[in-house]
C-alpha cells in the first residue's frame, strides 16, 4: 500500500490527525511499483496467513501502521498554535483584518496546500509551517439553500467535486458556478468520515459593493478559515458605530433589492412570507444564538423600514398626513382618509399575498 506524500493535500485534518479517517483513506490508495508489490508477497510467502480472516487483519495492521505514520507526517504541517500573532503570510506582512489590505492578501494568497507563517509566539518571531487560510471548510449554512437541503453543517470540508480533489474554497466557488445548475457530487468529510452528497447549485441574486445585484450559481455555503481568528470586545463607542453602519446597510441593501425586483432585474423570489421567514428563523436557530441574534435584528430593521413606506395603513402613511396637515394648515377630510386608508390596507394586503404566494410556489 502506497501513500504518495501529493495525496496530502485533500486531506482534512486539526490539530491532531484522524487516525480512522487516514487509515480508510490510505486503503483507496494504489500500490507504489512492483517492488512493494513483490515486497509485500515475500513477506506473506515467509508466514502465509491461515484464512482469510488472517489476510486481512494482516493488511488492517499493515495499513494502520503507515496511517500512523501519514497522520505524524500531517500533523508536523500544522504547526501553527493557540495565541500565535501571524505576522507575515508567505513573506508577505498581515496587516489589520480592519484594512483594506487584507482582503486584497486574502484573495491573493497562492493556491497552495501549506503556507510558511512567521508568528509571535512567547516572545519569540519564528517560522512555522501550515495549512492554506482558506480550505474548502463550511463556516456557515444560508437558509434555504442546498447544502441545508442535504444537511451540510459548520465545520465540514468537502475535500472533492465530482471525484476531482479541491483543498481551497475558491476551487470550490469555480465548480459551483460552472456547474450551470447540474447536480454535483461532493465528497464531505465529518468528524473524521467522508460521505458522498449530491447537490444542486441554485440561482442566487446577490448584492455587489458597487451597487446592483449579479445572478450566481450557489450551494449556500460561506468558507470558514483554517483556524479561528482571535476576538475581542470592543467599547462602546465602536459597538454603536458598527451597529449604525451595518443598519445603514441593511436598509440601502433592502431598498435597493424592491427596486431591482419592480423593474425584473432580479427575481421576485427574493421576498418571502410568514413561511419563509419562520424557515429561516429556524435554520438561524439551529445555527447558534450569534446567527439567530443576527437574523433577528436584520429582519426587526427591514420590517421597520417597511413600515416607515408612505403608504396609508402605516406609520410612514401617517407622517405623510402630519406633513400634509403643517403644510397647508388643515387635517385631510375623512372621506379622503377614508379611500387613502382602504388602498393602503389592500396594498399592504396584496404584498402580503404575494409574499406567501412566494413562499408556497417558488423553487
Amino acid at each position: 500500500v502506497r501513500v504518495d506524500a501529493e495525496e496530502l493535500e485533500p486531506l482534512p485534518v486539526d490539530k491532531t490527525a484522524d487516525i480512522d479517517f487516514v487509515t480508510s483513506y490510505a486503503m483507496q490508495a494504489p500500490p507504489a511499483n512492483d517492488a512493494d508489490i513483490m515486497a509485500l508477497r515475500a513477506e506473506f510467502s515467509q508466514s502465509p496467513p491461515q484464512s482469510v480472516v488472517e489476510a486481512v487483519e494482516y493488511l488492517q495492521t499493515e495499513v494502520r501502521s503507515l496511517a500512523e505514520q501519514l497522520a505524524a507526517a500531517i500533523n508536523e504541517i500544522q504547526e501553527l498554535k493557540e495565541d500565535d500573532v501571524i505576522l507575515e503570510i508567505n513573506g508577505v506582512p498581515v496587516p489589520s483584518v480592519k484594512d483594506a489590505a487584507y482582503v486584497t492578501l486574502m484573495n491573493d494568497l497562492p493556491s497552495t496546500p501549506v503556507f510558511d507563517y512567521l508568528v509571535a509566539r512567547g516572545g519569540d518571531v519564528q517560522m512555522v509551517k501550515g495549512p492554506y487560510l482558506r480550505p474548502a471548510l463550511v463556516g456557515s449554512v444560508s437558509p434555504q439553500s442546498a447544502a441545508l437541503a442535504a444537511n451540510l453543517a459548520p465545520g465540514d470540508v468537502i475535500t472533492a467535486v465530482d471525484d476531482v480533489p479541491i483543498f481551497t474554497f475558491g476551487q470550490l466557488v469555480v465548480a459551483v458556478e460552472g456547474s450551470d445548475g447540474r447536480s454535483l457530487n461532493l465528497s464531505v468529510w465529518r468528524n473524521g468520515v467522508t460521505t458522498k452528497k449530491v447537490l444542486i447549485p441554485k440561482r442566487v441574486d446577490e448584492p455587489q459593493p458597487g451597487g446592483g445585484f449579479a445572478t450566481r450559481w450557489r450551494i449556500g455555503v460561506a468558507s470558514g478559515n483554517a483556524f479561528e481568528p482571535a476576538t475581542e470586545a470592543t467599547g462602546l463607542g465602536t459597538a454603536i458605530t458598527g451597529g449604525v453602519t451595518q443598519t445603514w446597510r441593511i436598509i440601502t441593501g433592502s431598498i435597493s433589492g424592491l427596486g431591482h425586483m419592480i423593474t425584473g432585474a432580479i427575481s421576485t423570489c427574493n421576498l418571502s412570507g410568514p413561511i419563509g421567514i419562520a424557515q429561516v428563523s429556524g435554520s438561524m436557530a439551529s445555527q447558534g444564538t450569534q446567527s439567530f441574534v443576527w437574523f433577528i435584528a436584520v429582519l426587526s430593521t427591514a420590517v421597520g423600514l417597511l413600515n416607515l413606506f408612505p403608504i396609508p395603513a402605516l406609520d410612514g402613511g401617517h407622517l405623510v398626513f402630519y406633513a400634509y396637515e403643517a403644510v397647508t394648515g388643515r387635517p385631510p377630510s375623512d372621506g379622503a382618509l377614508r379611500v387613502l386608508m382602504a388602498a393602503g390596507l389592500a396594498l399592504v394586503l396584496s404584498l402580503m399575498m404575494f409574499a406567501l404566494w412566494n413562499d408556497l410556489f417558488c423553487p
